[in-house]
């Protein structure tokens, strides 16, 4: 399995941020060519579209998506690159969370969720995603997002093909919590 692993977050690198690092061009909504990306992550790594489709259905988080015909893939949010995922906008529940790490607790209090150098901000729908997110960065740390009362007064939410809701920004008066 952990050949998997390897090969996700290889993935996750040409799909979100790097297009580049094999030579591929996504198109304006992230949709790589699979027979291009196989024939290309091959000269770094060994795949095959066979486990190309194991760590599409098999990954715990639902980063990819594949066209009808699965001749296209793309991560289904996540990217640090411009493109358009063609997300939903959707009013969210009552509360979101957003899991993250002790160290950038007191920045958050400060200027609040920000997407940093990817196109939103990352939010989940219960506490137990969001712990596992914040406990990739170190000790975790919850904070939960006022998200209806943020909708109410004019900001967008999106969800992800993957359930991940996003948001352009989430300003310190929406938040409460830092709670671990």
């Amino acid at each position: 399995m952990p050949e998997y692993i390897t090969l996700s977050k290889f993935l996750s690198l040409i799909l979100r941020h790097k297009p580049e690092v094999i030579g591929i061009k996504l198109d304006k909504h992230g949709w790589a060519n699979v027979d291009e990306l196989i024939k290309r992550m091959s000269k770094e790594k060994y795949i095959t579209k066979d486990i190309l489709e194991y760590i599409v259905e098999h990954d715990d988080k639902q980063r990819y998506s594949f066209n009808e015909n699965k001749t296209m893939i793309r991560a289904n949010q996540g990217h640090s690159i411009k493109v358009d995922v063609e997300l939903e906008e959707k009013e969210p529940p009552e509360i979101l969370y957003h899991g993250t790490a002790e160290q950038f607790v007191e920045s958050i209090m400060n200027e609040g969720l920000k997407k940093g150098k990817r196109l939103y901000v990352h939010l989940s729908k219960d506490i137990v995603t969001a712990r596992k997110v914040g406990i990739r960065h170190g000790v975790p740390v919850i904070f939960e997002v006022k998200a209806k009362e943020m909708f109410n007064d004019g900001y967008k939410f999106f969800i992800s093909a993957n359930g991940v809701w996003l948001t352009d920004h989430v300003p310190t008066k929406y938040l409460q919590g830092g709670f671990k």
